[in-house]
């Protein structure tokens, strides 16, 4: 291994973690300070939040070769240089309807590049399932996207009654422990992917 490729390897990484829910009452926020909070004494991470409730995306994209609205550019131009500049991401899902939030599935479509050769990490909340259908439909796009999804999510059950006022979950001991064994397998995967991204471009 090279002396650059060490020092990328040592570097911190870039995570964006996004809050998919943008519904009024939404418990996404006070999930997502939670897992911040945990994934704040792993060290060798730096978090950006993305919170799509601040997002003004437009739900109609344009077809091939066309241009974005003002609007669009202007949302763009918001959170597109986040999604770009991270190593890796975590979702904050909740689960409608056995599926994820519209919101969260159109700023996946407004972009590309910005998703390839990363790896992604979920952290869902809701019912008894915990959200779990709403991150295996995910896995299925995010594989069209040439992303790497982990293995091992965050699963948070029965949030309305599983959850304290500030977010956290009530059985502590066991979602901090889910939420550190997906942030080390996401750590592996995104440093072992920057190096690789750094040697050889993807798609090359």
């Amino acid at each position: 291994m090279s002396a650059e490729n060490t020092n990328e390897n040592t570097t911190d990484l870039r995570v964006a973690v996004i809050v998919a829910s943008v519904r009024e009452g939404r418990l996404g926020p006070k999930v997502a300070d939670w897992f911040l909070g945990v994934a704040g004494g792993q060290g060798g991470m730096e978090f950006d939040l993305v919170d799509l409730a601040e997002v003004d995306l437009p739900l109609a994209m344009p077809g091939w070769g066309g241009s974005p609205s003002p609007q669009a550019r202007a949302a763009l131009a918001k959170v597109t240089p986040v999604l770009a500049a991270a190593d890796a991401f975590v979702v904050v899902t909740p689960e409608y309807n056995h599926s994820f939030p519209a919101a969260l599935k159109n700023l996946i479509d407004w972009h590309r590049a910005e998703w390839q050769a990363k790896p992604v990490g979920f952290v869902s909340y809701g019912g008894l399932g915990g959200g779990l259908r709403a991150v295996e439909q995910l896995r299925l796009v995010f594989a069209e996207t040439h992303t790497v999804t982990m293995r091992d999510s965050v699963s948070l059950h029965g949030p309305w009654s599983g959850l304290a006022a500030d977010g956290a979950p009530l059985d502590a001991a066991v979602c901090e422990g889910a939420a550190k064994g997906m942030l080390g397998q996401l750590d592996w995967w995104a440093r072992t992917l920057r190096t690789a991204r750094a040697e050889r471009p993807y798609g090359a």
